[in-house]
């Protein structure tokens, strides 16, 4: 009887999971993704675990993503709430504010506690910072720089602050926040972040780098 009831619960998954083909099943494998992600995090999560949650076979996962890598970041991109494409109100501080603010709704949204454990693991895993690098912060990068170049055309940023590294001091001290003190993070930080820290390291007024001495 066992073996039977066994063959029908077999059965009875195999005719769901074939009824949900395409993006309807890639869509719950990817919120399995998150929830297994927040629940045991990237060091405990395996394929096999996802494909358990979501109801789902292994082959459906591995047809769709070669690793968990793939997975993951694409499971973090899909909740992604904003287009990446710089905002353009013609004023540089709101334009930091609406990026900052973009990046916020991310880490207060459900799929935030997957985020947070997901950047606090990066460091450990090689090939999870580099995909996590080329798919979120490098391009919020991007973004910052081109609100900061339309910055410079108006005269709100002066052109040696136009540089990847200064780029990066927003959305890294979010990420800072967001990794020591979690969601929700409240819109006194990147208002602080923008209006104390990036304004003036932009500013026209402010001196550009110095030339080091040679030793």
């Amino acid at each position: 009887m066992t073996a039977s009831v066994t063959r029908e619960t077999e059965s009875a998954d195999g005719r769901s999971a074939s009824r949900r083909r395409g993006n309807v099943l890639s869509q719950a494998i990817l919120q399995a993704t998150l929830a297994e992600l927040a629940e045991v995090g990237y060091a405990a999560m395996t394929m096999e675990s996802v494909a358990l949650r979501a109801q789902a076979s292994k082959a459906s996962l591995y047809r769709r993503w070669p690793n968990r890598t793939e997975l993951v970041v694409d499971a973090m991109e899909c909740v992604r709430p904003y287009e990446l494409a710089p905002p353009d109100t013609g004023n540089v501080r709101d334009d930091l504010l609406i990026l900052l603010r973009r990046m916020i709704s991310v880490h207060n949204s459900p799929a935030g506690e997957a985020t947070h454990g997901l950047l606090a693991e990066v460091l450990r895993h090689p090939e999870l910072l580099a995909a996590v690098r080329e798919r979120f912060i490098t391009p919020a990068i991007g973004l910052v720089l081109e609100v900061l170049r339309a910055g410079a055309a108006r005269g709100e940023v002066r052109r040696s602050a136009l540089t990847e590294r200064i780029a990066s001091v927003g959305p890294a001290l979010l990420r800072d926040h967001f990794l020591i003190h979690g969601a929700p993070v409240p819109d006194s930080v990147p208002l602080d972040i923008v209006d104390d820290i990036v304004l003036p390291i932009i500013s026209p007024t402010r001196p550009g780098r110095r030339t080091r001495a040679e030793p």
